[in-house]
């Protein structure tokens, strides 16, 4: 039976491993790498008569062929982004499909069998748009991608496999090239289940290299009056000596910086950057992107409702955690030091790995893996608010289904507009796409039913689906990376929805007496048409008027709805009374729409989706 592999595909670093004899193993790339270990660069290059290369060969050509190279690809996965190289343009999922399509011969040469099917992993704040791209670009690269797992989850897998009779609460701080997750798991009886995760998809390695440029390259101007920064040629080798820098002094405490020729001054001829760099200056440049990592731990450790006493093991995963300051920063911050003897450029592709084997069979199915989704999903209703039908940090996979109605009288058609975020108004979270249900029977407004399931599977990708409980009718959408989504930093979301919290607060209270209002215009208008015969008409000129009243202002502010809303309900609710003094039975409604619409079936809500189609 052929493998099935696991693979880690980086910002900056790939790497890939399978079961053997019970233990994960990587998967050596095939023309060596100076990344250490078995990992190899997340580079891909044209050479200039056409060959594609990959790995450390297109690492090495880019100091000659910038214009050839296309790095840290995975930042722009799942957007419209469009790389150029020479005279072709090339999506983020086919650079992607590159590098896997290297390690899939890799993995034939180490296994001497087919590799078709594969386990990749993403950061946990990957979106769904981000997630379907990367199974894009496996099937591209021919392989089957049978899970999306996230990259602490499955670094958390690694570490546990042997450790499956413990229980334990376990901090997985992964900070990789490009993404920083902080991801807290509780482990017990072989069940892996994931607390909380929080990140920040904007934060990594190559933050601290460009801090390492931008030190080298000021330090040249001072000292030779030449600013390099618009020379490309100069500035890869300058990128490359920096990185060679940052890796040495994680283990020395000085390194030297030497780059012959790197410039040319007419009056004096070529010049050298030569330049000496200690840990400690290191370390100082740095600081401040390293204190960036700090809301994210205490986010992830509020989510879970735990102290840092109350986490027993740490592992550190990615490049730049091995970095002293690093270490240092996340065991002053948790109290206790990280575990020792997890190479965190090996844990995520180990742990995929492990996925791997447990659905292909060569691990024990004992092991349970409980994953969660990152941000809350929604659909947009009346007003433009937000109606969340899955929450934060909810187990995957899961299914939760609403009820909805309709916002006009006769209403055939709906749009379902799915966001993904944590602010109550729509428009300020992001949009994962829309689709339409039509065939809706011609009804007064608040009559249909329409029935709203989010389904998200075990890669965390959504499916939605709408139905009309009337007719059967439904329409569904899978949320794939050809909706188009511009890239977003998600964790400046989950900031911004703390940020404008009271903001948010006091729109989505005006939307709902907004809302308030329009629904007693309604159902006053529906109380004279249906109880004429039974109105006083002293009583129907004053809720006539009041409607009018209330309708005039429905533009206005708050304070100047908010009056006329409780004279027009006041109205509502005398001549309502005086109908029920008279027996005569309560005048009959077409059922309640909006955010403050009543329960359905257990689970369920009635609300108004606010998009209406004639």
């Amino acid at each position: 039976m052929a493998k099935i592999i696991g693979i880690d595909l980086g910002t900056s670093n790939s790497a890939a491993a399978v079961m053997l004899g019970g233990k994960p193993t990587l998967i050596p790339a095939s023309e060596g790498t100076t990344v250490g270990g078995k990992a190899f660069p997340s580079v891909v290059g044209l050479t200039k008569d056409g060959q594609l290369i990959v790995g450390e060969p297109a690492r090495r050509q880019a100091v000659t062929n910038p214009e050839g190279t296309v790095v840290a690809a995975k930042r722009k996965m799942g957007t419209d982004h469009v790389f150029k190289i020479y005279d072709k343009e090339y999506k983020p999922q086919q650079i992607s499909a590159f590098i896997l399509q290297k390690i899939k011969r890799d993995a034939e040469a180490f296994t001497g069998d087919k590799v078709e099917k594969a386990v990749i992993t993403v950061p946990a704040y990957f979106n769904d748009n981000q997630r379907q791209a990367t199974k894009d670009a496996g099937q591209i690269a021919g392989l089957e991608v049978v899970r999306i797992i996230n990259e602490p989850t499955a670094a958390a897998l690694a570490f546990g496999l042997d450790k499956l009779k413990q229980d334990m609460k376990i901090m997985v701080f992964d900070l990789g090239g490009g993404t920083l997750d902080v991801t807290i798991m509780e482990m017990g009886g072989g069940v892996f289940e994931v607390m909380s995760t929080s990140g920040d998809t904007q934060l990594g390695g190559t933050d601290m290299d460009k801090v390492l440029i931008d030190y080298i390259v000021d330090s040249f101007r001072k000292t030779s009056g030449i600013d390099i920064s618009k020379d490309n040629a100069a500035m890869v080798r300058v990128r490359e000596a920096a990185e060679k820098a940052k890796i040495e002094l994680s283990s020395i405490f000085e390194t030297d910086i030497n780059l012959p020729f790197i410039s040319y001054d007419p009056s004096s001829g070529p010049k050298n950057l030569e330049l000496k760099i200690t840990r400690a200056k290191f370390e100082e440049l740095i600081n401040p992107i390293v204190e960036r990592c700090r809301p994210s731990v205490m986010k992830s450790l509020e989510d879970a409702k735990l102290s840092p006493g109350d986490v027993n093991k740490i592992i550190l995963v990615g490049g730049p955690t091995r970095i002293p300051l690093i270490k240092k920063f996340v065991a002053n911050l948790m109290g206790k030091e990280p575990e020792a003897g997890i190479d965190p450029m090996e844990a995520v592709a180990l742990g995929a790995a492990v996925q791997a084997g447990i659905i292909g069979g060569e691990v024990t199915s004992d092991i349970v893996l409980l994953d969660v989704t990152p941000l809350t999903l929604g659909l947009e209703v009346l007003g433009g608010l937000r109606e969340p039908i899955i929450d934060r940090n909810t187990t995957i996979p899961t299914s939760k289904s609403k009820v909805f109605t309709t916002a006009a009288d006769n209403q055939t058609a709906v749009t379902i507009h799915v966001v993904q975020g944590e602010r109550p108004m729509a428009a300020d979270n992001v949009s994962l796409g829309s689709f339409n249900l039509s065939g809706i029977l011609p009804a007064p407004r608040g009559i249909p039913q329409i029935e709203v399931k989010f389904d998200i599977d075990a890669n965390g990708i959504l499916n939605v689906t709408a139905k009309d409980l009337a007719t059967q009718k439904e329409a569904k959408i899978t949320i794939t990376a050809s909706t188009k989504l511009a890239k977003e930093d998600i964790e400046k979301m989950t900031k911004d929805a703390e940020l404008f919290a009271e903001q948010d607060k006091k729109k989505k209270e005006d939307v709902m007496v907004k809302n308030e209002a329009q629904q007693a215009i309604y159902a006053a208008e529906h109380l004279i048409s249906e109880q004429k015969d039974k109105i006083s008409q002293d009583q129907g000129i004053k809720v006539s008027n009041a409607i009018k009243e209330l309708r005039d202002v429905l533009d206005k502010s708050i304070d100047e709805i908010k009056p006329k809303l409780d004279l027009l309900t006041k109205l509502i609710n005398e001549v309502s009374t005086e109908l029920y003094k008279n027996a005569t039975p309560p005048p009959g409604g077409a059922g309640q729409a909006g955010p403050e619409a009543t329960q359905g079936d257990p689970g369920t809500t009635n609300q108004n989706t606010g998009n209406t189609q004639n």
